[in-house]
């Protein structure tokens, strides 16, 4: 086995999560994903398309209906193009995870360089150094108050004409930190400059609260380039659909590139299975019914949950504008995963350790708002507060 798949690191959240195991008292806030199902008329298009025996092979680039949808999608959100010329820039993936794998092969070589922001989903750093890429992050910083902030003159001094990538998500799991549009154009126009690549992850761009935008989403890519810049965006149904299991996600690509990674599709996972895909479809054609009551129900979660942390004695916790997540600390609790653990056993609190995402994050824990229950999360908080006092 090749030394770097040896090395990777087990997540340390099903690592605690394990804790966990065959405990139904254990209020679990430590993946990232709604408890609630996915709507009654999402499973029914699925149901319907399996009856009708659709259970053979689909293009490489998913269904010719599914990319339609997604474009008038992306045309909403992004209304600088033609429906049309979004349909040809789309790439339909088995997951945003996929999606993202699928992007760096398609870019990075063994031994090139690729910077990311951290802290991350683990995911995002170990994809580049799978396929042999030298891997450098450039680490938010947290403030006084419990806000992860982006040192743009660090970020701007790592990326130069050798870095071959940038991997960016904003909204950002865990933290919450989204960028601005301004930020973006000075990213993206530094990349113009040194000739680098930019994988934006953006499947939390509809989680986002702040009402700032025009569209009501966060601050994207798109936004500020042109169709062929250096730039791939990955989105998911995932979070946005309630679709976690479902495994389905989508790429943007320059034109250019499209028919390429169709070909990447057919030597990872050839297609995504067509019942997914007609299930994902109904899911677009009818968005207004599901996403806009989640975004409002997920702000209630955030508003309920961040004020109940923030006067637990020792914590500190920004309020995080986008994304479905609340990063915090709590004085004196500097072992993450210790803790979590801890609080698995002895308070049956399921939480996700900092240090999963990276070193900059340890002392830290990941809370996972999206509750149906917003109950729930008041339990969760009086169950730390009591942990906590002994």
């Amino acid at each position: 086995m090749r030394e770097v798949v040896q090395s990777l690191e087990e997540s340390r959240i099903r690592e605690v999560a394990n804790e966990g195991l065959g405990r139904s008292d254990v209020l679990k806030f430590w993946f990232g994903e709604s408890d609630e199902v996915t709507p009654d008329f999402i499973r029914e298009a699925a149901i319907a398309s399996l009856q009708k025996g659709e259970t053979f092979y689909a293009h490489n680039l998913g269904l010719p209906e599914l990319r339609h949808a997604i474009a008038g999608y992306m045309h909403g959100l992004h209304p600088q193009q033609h429906t049309d010329a979004w349909f040809d820039r789309i790439a339909v993936t088995s997951g945003g995870v996929n999606g993202l794998m699928v992007a760096v092969q398609a870019l990075v070589d063994a031994g090139d360089e690729v910077v990311l922001v951290t802290p991350v989903w683990p995911n995002l750093v170990a994809q580049p150094r799978i396929l042999g890429a030298q891997v450098r992050t450039v680490p938010l910083v947290a403030n006084t108050q419990g806000a992860w902030l982006l040192d743009m003159d660090a970020l701007l001094a790592a990326i130069t004409p050798g870095t071959r990538l940038l991997v960016v998500n904003a909204p950002n799991n865990p933290t919450g930190w989204t960028l601005t549009r301004e930020e973006q154009a000075t990213i993206l126009a530094h990349c113009r400059r040194t000739g680098t690549w930019i994988l934006a992850d953006e499947v939390y761009e509809r989680l986002y609260y702040a009402g700032d935008t025009a569209n009501g989403a966060a601050p994207s890519f798109l936004d500020v380039a042109e169709p062929e810049d250096r730039l791939i965006v990955t989105h998911s149904f995932s979070k946005s659909f309630l679709m976690t299991g479902w495994r389905l996600g989508w790429l943007v690509l320059p034109p250019s590139l499209t028919h390429a990674v169709g070909k990447l599709i057919e030597f990872n996972t050839s297609c995504a299975p067509v019942f997914v895909q007609r299930g994902a479809t109904v899911a677009l054609q009818r968005t207004e019914e599901v996403t806009p009551a989640l975004v409002a129900h997920l702000k209630t979660c955030r508003d309920t949950l961040v004020p109940l942390l923030a006067d637990v004695p020792g914590v500190s916790v920004a309020t995080p504008r986008g994304g479905m997540y609340a990063f915090f600390h709590i004085d004196g609790q500097d072992d993450c995963l210790t803790l979590a653990k801890r609080l698995v056993r002895e308070a049956g609190l399921g939480l996700a350790p900092g240090s999963a995402f990276g070193g900059e994050a340890s002392g830290w824990l990941r809370w996972c708002f999206a509750s149906r229950d917003v109950g729930r999360l008041e339990e969760g908080v009086e169950r730390l507060r009591g942990w906590l006092k002994g």
